[in-house]
């Protein structure tokens, strides 16, 4: 998957100035305001730049990998052992990636049919946000968060926390994702 934006501005003698933005140039065009969309793409993109910066083959200090920064152990349960072959493919992240919020949105089910639209300590849930919170805490964590109104307090070990994400990520439409149990690379 190709993604293109063509991002403008008006420069001091009122022209439009327009600049095409790709994968590879995407985080670097500071100059220019980019505007995320409210829908999937705008999703990932956002999440993936809280992650790393939108960078593919980014490793951090805990030794998370890739533009989503994925764990070890969820790589292996989408059959994926090989880290450094998995760093150095885009697609395969990507791929990763949706797969995953097919899994969680397959676990949430229940729990965003019965929380959405709520508030909980002050954020009001989304589904976006429920997805979003799923991939920094995992699914479980999530469920532990909204079964308690809040009570259930999860951060991970730079202090970013589910209400955060909860927060930050609300309001984006992620109906593209369809929950899917076994969700495949």
């Amino acid at each position: 998957m190709l993604l293109v934006l063509l991002v403008s501005s008006f420069t001091k003698e009122k022209e439009i100035k327009t600049t095409k933005v790709t994968p590879k140039n995407y985080y670097k065009a500071t100059e220019e305001i980019l505007i995320l969309e409210k829908d999937f793409i705008g999703f990932k993109e956002a999440l993936a730049f809280k992650e790393s910066q939108g960078r593919y083959r980014v490793i951090n200090k805990l030794g998370y990998l890739g533009k989503y920064q994925f764990g070890k152990s969820t790589l292996r349960r989408f059959k994926i052992y090989n880290s450094q072959e998995f760093l150095k493919d885009p697609q395969l992240q990507e791929n990763a990636f949706i797969a995953l919020c097919k899994v969680n949105k397959w676990i949430l089910r229940r729990d965003i049919s019965r929380f959405i639209g709520k508030r909980i300590d002050g954020v009001l849930v989304t589904e976006s946000g429920i997805l979003a919170a799923a991939h920094l805490a995992g699914a479980g964590n999530v469920k532990k968060f909204l079964r308690s109104y809040g009570k259930f307090q999860f951060k991970d070990a730079f202090g970013t926390s589910i209400k955060s994400y909860m927060r930050k990520f609300a309001g984006y439409d992620v109906s593209y994702i369809k929950a899917d149990k076994f969700a495949k690379v």
